[in-house]
């Protein structure tokens, strides 16, 4: 570490204790820590959740086909999203997996997807016995190079899946530009990217659909859920229909009922109760996190060998479920990535690796030589997708990612100092960690 990267970042965060906390030993070498107090808990909530589900359990209305808090929460949320409609899930993965369904995606086609993104994403494609394509990730952003999706459409190629990772927003631009050309729907992943927007607008209203997750570790959160926006009333109706058994409703435009088969990914109104108050805050805990995220890459990005995951010039506003970057062992000593991640939680600050490379689990290996797939598929694609699917920049990415969970952003600014005080303070003693 050099001298000036410790009086720039000192400079930067004078906050009480950090000039000393730096200089320390590590606490995984018996120094004392850089933080002893815990970070802010997660999930937040107060007396609007209690108050939402009381009412609902003493309503006797605990399905939306007899109740109205999942109709309430949809209009809200479309609101929010500057979408025309919107429909609750169950799940995000129930999410993805309607919006592929109504817009007729099953077996003999392909969809591309990213490799660094969770599994849910590649499950939904496999439950309808569509190939996933898998297209190489763009390390600095950590998004789908969507450079590289144009080469990868075939004449099977029936959607794009693109993924809104950790709060942030893939390169709608040339994502919608390549589906433009072949006049092919994108369904986009934003599980992860509450409120996050491309150029203004939120993220999730640039596709066919937009899908988002409302699980225990999601910015908005009642455990499990899921939503589907679009601005298209007869997809939307589609998608109604398949999340309800395939039933659907009957209007003065559609009638699906008995038309399409389904599956069941109901809201329940319990989870809708929650996520109407969890909205009352959603905004000033987005604005805590983007303010604390922006601030922390101002001090990390001083610092070599940690490289903060890189926002698109197009990604007006980041969402933040979670704070990555790249972990270059070569500026720490050769200090291995477990090892560092060690010394962190050593020092009071929890952090984690990241995914492993989706387009190489072996159960998916497994389902295409699975005999739906064989049935299915030519032997030849089958032979040659491992070929097909590698994604060489995404292993590297794989192995260097390391982050910190939403919840760390919640707290004061100082904490954002303190989380850089161990970096620095792992940095100076980084051949010593190595040794031990």
């Amino acid at each position: 570490m050099s001298d000036v990267t410790r009086r720039s970042f000192l400079a930067a965060a004078p906050a009480a204790g950090l000039a000393t906390a730096v200089a320390g030993k590590p606490a995984l070498l018996g120094g004392q820590p850089v933080r002893t107090q815990r970070f802010p808990a997660w999930p937040v909530f107060d007396r609007k959740e209690e108050q939402g589900l009381v009412e609902t359990l003493r309503s006797g209305h605990w399905f939306r086909g007899n109740g109205q808090t999942v109709k309430r929460f949809e209009e809200a949320y479309a609101k929010v999203m500057g979408a025309k409609y919107c429909l609750g899930t169950s799940s995000g993965t129930g999410a993805l997996q309607t919006s592929l369904a109504a817009l007729g995606v099953g077996p003999g086609d392909e969809v591309i997807l990213p490799p660094y993104t969770f599994t849910a994403t590649l499950n939904v494609i496999l439950n309808l016995y569509a190939l996933p394509v898998f297209v190489d990730s763009d390390p600095e952003t950590f998004q789908i190079d969507a450079r590289k999706i144009a080469p990868a459409i075939t004449e099977r190629t029936a959607a794009i899946l693109p993924v809104h990772y950790s709060g942030n927003v893939a390169d709608l631009d040339t994502i919608m530009a390549a589906a433009g050309e072949r006049n092919l729907p994108v369904v986009e992943d934003a599980c992860q990217s509450h409120l996050a927007e491309w150029r203004g607008r939120k993220a999730g209203t640039y596709g066919a659909t937009g899908c988002f997750s409302f699980q225990a570790s999601k910015n908005v959160n009642c455990g499990e859920g899921g939503a589907i926006v679009t601005n298209n009333e007869e997809l939307f109706e589609k998608c109604f229909a398949y999340h309800w058994n395939g039933g659907g409703r009957r209007t003065a435009r559609y009638n699906f009922t008995d038309s399409i088969h389904g599956a069941k990914f109901l809201m329940t109104e319990f989870q809708a109760a929650i996520l109407l108050a969890q909205m009352t805050r959603m905004e000033d805990l987005a604005q805590t996190r983007e303010q604390n995220a922006l601030y922390l890459t101002s001090l990390l990005k001083e610092i070599p060998g940690i490289l903060p995951l890189r926002r698109y010039d197009g990604c007006t506003r980041g969402a933040y479920l979670s704070y990555k970057l790249r972990y270059k062992k070569e500026q720490f000593a050769g200090l291995p990535r477990a090892k560092f991640l060690k010394a962190m939680a050593a020092e009071g600050i929890p952090a984690g690796s990241g995914y492993t490379p989706l387009n190489k689990k072996q159960y998916l290996k497994n389902c295409l030589k699975s005999k739906g797939y064989h049935l299915i598929y030519p032997k030849d694609v089958l032979a040659r997708w491992e070929e097909r699917n590698q994604c060489p920049a995404n292993d590297r990415l794989c192995e260097e990612a390391a982050g910190f969970t939403q919840n760390l952003l919640l707290g004061p600014r100082s904490d954002m100092d303190q989380i850089a005080a161990a970096v620095l303070k792992i940095q100076a003693h980084a051949a010593e960690l190595a040794r031990a």
